[in-house]
């Protein structure tokens, strides 16, 4: 099997994985609702939250994280012709397609925050920690998931970038990465903008007197 097909089967494989989304298989399961038709009407850990809350979020973080984990080692084990980094790298981002348009829930899904986290601390564990940190500072601040999010994504692909400068592959990559995630917010971008982004807190009645 020649590299480039196996390259393929890797991607629509991983794709495939990142369809399971976490958000809308433990709301269909656990509370027979969409959480689509809730809040927001994003499959993504932020709407699930503000909606459900309680452990059963716990279930879509271990869903979510699983599968990018996962589809990192089976690119590894698979695509042993290229760089490791770089086969991280395509299986992150097929996840990442997958959890944003999946196949199996009509191509709405989420956008692909939580996926880019764990692909951080895949690629490199510190890095990571360095970028959950920034995340956590700016949304404890100011209680905007979206806007800690966006730092978090930043400052993971500017360091992950210089990591891996002389990769041409990674850094491509990783760029596409965090300008689909931006991509995915535009929205929440011009809320931000204009100052009706609504803010995010672990009680779920706060966050419905917030407007969630």
């Amino acid at each position: 099997m020649s590299l480039w097909l196996k390259i393929l089967l890797c991607v629509v494989v991983c794709y495939l994985l990142g369809s399971v989304n976490g958000a809308i298989i433990v709301s269909k399961v656990r509370m027979h609702e969409d959480v689509r038709k809730k809040g927001s009407g994003n499959a993504g850990l932020t709407n699930f939250l503000r909606s459900y809350g309680g452990w059963m979020t716990l279930l879509v973080v271990v869903i979510d994280m699983g599968k990018v984990v996962l589809g990192c080692l089976l690119a590894q084990s698979f695509l042993k012709e290229i760089d490791p980094p770089v086969a991280r790298m395509i299986a992150g981002v097929a996840v990442q397609v997958g959890h944003i348009f999946p196949v199996f829930f009509g191509f709405h899904g989420g956008k692909g925050v939580l996926c880019t986290g764990t692909l951080a601390i895949v690629m490199n564990w510190k890095i990571a920690a360095i970028a959950f940190t920034l995340f956590l500072i700016v949304f404890f601040v100011t209680r905007y998931v979206s806007l800690g999010s966006f730092v978090g994504v930043v400052s993971f692909a500017t360091m992950l970038i210089l990591q891996y400068h002389d990769n041409l592959w990674v850094c491509l990559l990783m760029a596409a990465m965090a300008v689909l995630v931006f991509f995915m917010h535009r929205g929440n971008i011009k809320r931000l903008l204009h100052g009706q982004e609504r803010k995010t807190y672990f009680h779920k009645a706060k966050n419905e007197h917030e407007g969630g």
